[in-house]
């Protein structure tokens, strides 16, 4: 039975032009993974998931495929695919984007998920561009967009708690319409959801066992880098005159490693989901580039009118046993130089939402609390406020990107120092991706610890936050040890699933069966 029913939804239509309308279904013996995999192969498609706290698996993941829009912007350049039919402009494309999705009104209904449907993508490091005075990188290999987004309205979404799957669509209505109108695009999307219902159940895998395990060490192989290791201590010492000379207080300086590889990118994304659970995990499918991700911080999460922001900043190992574990928290928040550089970030955090909130509600609401994954620790603080009334979500976002703790403080000077010294354009790293919500909603993190698969190769970039006192060994032995943990994931799971074997043979979160269609 889909819900909200016809009625409701014909008298929500004299206020809303896109209604979500959701059947549930049975997923007891579902994964999410097990769902995605029949679409993985498809052109454009995604799968979003969340371990809250890097212990608990959050309560939604969402998966989508098939978008009605598609929009990219490059250099001031916008494409906006619709039906097939494309169309050029210029201008800025996050106001084009802006504004394909302020056509659309939708509610925010008790029974729904937060995301029923709305725009799924990334947004590059570089698009303050557009708005602030910087320069460009000198260099721009990879090429990547500015923006690229998917506009899906059917979504499928796994409910964790209540073990069931919610098949999402969405009534559209145009001007003009009639009551009878709108009551029989209500039963056309009605007989969407059940007709992907019908196939879901109908392309259901059955398993046979496979006793193949996670291999505990792999040889990593060739890994390349943008930079000598010379020229990134180079920089970390000009960064440091820089914060010298009162410029800046810290600047994130970053390489970028790749690696050939004709793994599944799927197989790629369920090593890390498995090793390294992490509160944004995502896998886009966007024609010819696949972007896999374990975020652990946010940039901004808009719900409502309340904004938040979590930054994260000083990171140690998990101990062995309860006893190291806590000593080593216990380290982490008695380092002077680990609290110093998180309080900085905090404050550029609470500046970033003060400057699109109401006066006076921007406020921490947790502060310098250790966040425990499977592999590392974190310190972690939350800062909130209240959105003004004459600000959205694109504002918030604007006002946070890219993020203190993969650019610096003061940020544009920092920004401006990247740009000179790191040469080479960013790319997706250090910008953001997450969903913007046809009914207002927005979630977004940070694009670290992410890979891009493109033609053979798997790119990886990663940072480290230098101030004064930064020892350029050190710092560059974090960029290589993060971008590591990534790469282990390419070789782990080639390890695991020879190139021979497709991404539709083997799917399970734990590896302890084998699935045939």
């Amino acid at each position: 039975m889909a819900n909200p029913s016809m009625e409701q939804v014909v008298a929500m239509a004299g206020e809303y032009n896109l209604i979500p309308v959701a059947i549930r279904l049975l997923a007891d013996m579902e994964t999410p993974i097990r769902i995605f995999q029949r679409y993985a192969e498809r052109k454009r498609a995604f799968l979003l998931e969340s371990v809250e706290g890097g212990v608990q698996w959050a309560r939604y993941s969402f998966i989508g495929t098939d978008p009605f829009l598609m929009i990219t912007g490059k250099k001031g350049k916008i494409e906006i695919e619709r039906n097939g039919e494309c169309s050029l402009l210029k201008g800025k494309p996050v106001e084009e984007l802006k504004a394909l999705l302020r056509t659309y009104r939708s509610p925010q209904l008790k029974e729904m998920p937060p995301f029923t449907g709305g725009a799924i993508g990334f947004f590059g490091y570089d698009l303050l561009q557009y708005y602030e005075k910087l320069p460009a990188h000198a260099m721009d290999d990879l090429g990547m967009d500015d923006i690229r987004f998917m506009f899906c309205d059917q979504v499928i979404v796994f409910d964790h708690v209540k073990q069931q799957i919610m098949l999402v669509g969405n009534v559209h209505v145009k001007p003009g319409d009639s009551d009878e109108n709108i009551r029989q695009s209500y039963r056309d999307v009605c007989r969407s959801l059940e007709a992907a219902a019908e196939q879901l159940q109908e392309q259901g895998p059955r398993e046979n066992v496979n006793s193949k395990g996670i291999p505990a060490d792999v040889a990593m192989g060739d890994i390349k880098s943008n930079m000598t290791k010379e020229k990134y201590l180079s920089n970390v010492e000009q960064a440091k005159e820089y914060i010298r000379a009162g410029d800046i207080f810290q600047v994130v300086l970053s390489q970028r490693f790749h690696i050939e590889t004709e793994v599944s990118p799927l197989h790629v994304y369920r090593v890390l989901r498995t090793l390294n659970p992490s509160p944004y995990m995502y896998y886009l499918k966007m024609d010819d580039d696949i972007i896999v991700g374990t975020s652990p911080e946010a940039l901004v999460k808009v719900d409502g009118r309340r904004l938040e922001t979590r930054p994260i900043a000083g990171t140690r190992p998990r101990g062995s046993d309860e006893a190291e574990d806590q000593a080593l928290a216990d380290d982490l928040l008695q380092d002077e130089k680990e609290r110093a550089e998180h309080l900085m970030l905090v404050d550029l955090g609470r500046n970033d939402l003060g400057r699109v909130s109401e006066f006076g509600t921007v406020k921490c609401d947790t502060f310098m609390e250790i966040e425990k994954y499977s592999h590392v620790m974190h310190m972690v603080s939350s800062v909130s406020g209240q959105l003004s009334e004459d600000k959205d979500f694109f504002d918030a976002f604007l006002s946070c990107l890219p993020a203190g703790t993969v650019s610096g403080a003061p940020k544009l000077r920092a920004m401006e120092i990247i740009a000179e010294l790191e040469r080479e354009a960013r790319g997706a790293y250090a910008g953001a991706i997450g969903y913007l919500g046809f009914g207002g909603n927005m979630d977004s993190c940070i694009t670290i610890r992410t890979i891009i698969f493109r033609q053979g190769k798997a790119y990886v970039q990663a940072g480290a936050g230098i101030v004064w006192d930064s020892v350029p060994e050190k710092e560059y032995e974090e960029t290589v040890n993060k971008a590591k943990g990534m790469l282990k994931a390419i070789r782990v799971a080639e390890a695991m699933f020879p190139s021979s074997t497709d991404a539709n043979d083997l799917i399970n979160q734990d590896y302890l069966y084998q699935y045939t269609p």
